[in-house]
């Protein structure tokens, strides 16, 4: 079992955490908000050829991400480190992170034809590879700093407010950047990729020095019982890591999409990409009071039917905002307003989440003996991964399909009917099935949680909980 501090989470530890997602983000966001119009606007790409790259792209990231926790696991079972089990791995990828972003977004504007598209693969790969050395030990930190189920729901709260303003800030800004040059010039996007990068860095240094450690590997943990495969075993025996996986494959599709496809809305139905970050801008309260309110719903109504409630407003919203666009002209600022609104009910689920992946841990913990925060982030992180890359891979061949060209001012009114479709009903599609997840897999009851902690206090030989 875990070894747990007797100190208690500090304002301090929260500021921290914040500061990991928001760090990450400020180049992440970069890569669902115009990656896709930097391919094919800028460098030329071929929506087929980029479709195909990011898949093989995200196939490398599915195989990384578990790789990666189970090392970092196994690292720190042979051999612990004095300052912890994942800190010492976010000092190492920050620069790297900073470094590799700034080079994707420039490195491959030099370069045409076959040597612009191997550059822009190598770049691609350097970058996630910086990116999941930050990001599964900064996730994986959420069950090392927290002890009890208020303190992960705390922490999942900071989580969120970081995740808002990391994805915020470059959200608004790159449109804005955009809009004072034309798209097919390579400047906008150097400029944009080397302000997130600096302000990132900074962000996450924040985040390692203001982070702390509070709960280790026990004794019964050692390196030679870590093993790549315990993720088999994980899937057949854990049905809350199942809901949880099931759920960040359909919530990262929606996202993904949206966030993909969020720019040639603006650009080709509404004519004007700077409405996307006044709709932002707009749509930030909305964000910010959910990220207050959500922890203190929590508490009161519990965390799994808040999770479950905001999704399935998120998907009833999405569906009445594609209403409008079939019987009417809709606004672009009416748009981004009930569009932010929809993302935002749906966001819930993610804000929270990772008390639940908290929750899924002390699950397994339970069932097979061994704590492995790594193996067990790093897997959902997959999920995610997974619903990445049917995001942006459907997106981007949907462009195709829908019939869009770049290189044209004005798209036909069947493409613009099926940017509609792309960014507003496929979305609320998926969100229900994040929903469907939670409702129908998802099985730790309040007593069976109870029985959890109840079996982590008893002997080992005690009967484990039915799945």
């Amino acid at each position: 079992m875990a070894k747990k501090s007797t100190g208690g989470l500090t304002k301090k530890h929260w500021f921290g955490y914040m500061f990991g997602d928001w760090g990450g983000c400020m180049t992440f966001t970069l890569m669902s908000s115009i990656f896709t119009l930097y391919c094919t606007d800028c460098l030329g790409v071929d929506t087929t050829i980029l479709g195909t790259l990011v898949i093989i792209w995200t196939i490398w990231d599915a195989i990384n991400d578990p790789m990666m926790g189970a090392l970092m696991d196994k690292v720190f079972a042979r051999k612990a480190n004095a300052k912890g089990k994942f800190r010492p791995w976010l000092l190492r990828a920050t620069p790297l992170l900073a470094v590799t972003s700034i080079a994707l977004w420039t490195v491959p504007t030099f370069f045409e034809g076959v040597t612009l598209l191997v550059v822009l693969f190598v770049c691609k790969i350097l970058y996630e590879g910086a990116y999941t050395m930050f990001n599964i030990p900064m996730g994986s930190l959420l069950s090392a700093m927290s002890t009890t189920d208020a303190e992960r729901a705390s922490l999942s709260s900071a989580r969120g407010v970081g995740s808002m303003f990391g994805n915020m800030i470059p959200a608004m800004a790159a449109p804005v950047i955009l809009s004072m040059f034309d798209s097919r010039e390579g400047t906008p996007y150097a400029i944009t990729a080397i302000i997130c990068a600096v302000i990132g860095f900074v962000i996450c240094l924040l985040h390692y020095f203001m982070t702390e450690e509070r709960t280790t590997v026990g004794e019964n943990t050692k390196a030679d019982d870590i093993k790549f495969s315990d993720i088999l075993v994980v899937v057949k025996k854990n049905r809350p890591f199942v809901a949880l996986c099931v759920h960040g494959i359909c919530i990262c599709t929606m996202q993904y999409i949206a966030q993909t496809l969020s720019i040639y809305m603006y650009s080709s139905v509404f004519h004007n990409t700077a409405y996307q970050s006044i709709g932002t801008a707009l749509s930030s309260p909305i964000m910010i009071g959910s990220m207050i309110a959500v922890p203190f719903m929590c508490k009161k109504l519990g965390l799994m039917k808040v999770i479950r409630s905001s999704l399935l407003i998120g998907g009833g919203i999405y569906a009445i905002l594609f209403g409008m666009h079939v019987v009417m002209n809709v606004h672009p600022l009416v748009h981004s307003v009930i569009s932010g609104l929809a993302m935002g009910f749906g966001m819930v689920s993610i804000q929270m989440q990772w008390g639940l992946v908290g929750e899924a841990i002390d699950y397994n913990e339970v069932v097979t003996g061994k704590r492995t925060e790594g193996s067990i982030y790093g897997t959902f992180n997959l999920s995610r991964r997974i619903g990445q890359t049917i995001g942006q891979g459907f997106a981007i061949y949907a462009l195709g399909w829908i019939g869009y060209n770049g290189k044209e001012e004005f798209q036909t009114a069947t493409t613009v009917f099926g940017l509609k479709v792309l960014c507003v009903l496929i979305p609320a599609l998926f969100v229900l099935g994040s929903w469907a997840a939670f409702k129908f897999i998802w099985n730790i009851t309040p007593e069976k949680k109870a029985a959890m902690a109840a079996m982590k206090a008893a002997p080992a030989t005690t009967e484990t909980p039915a799945e």
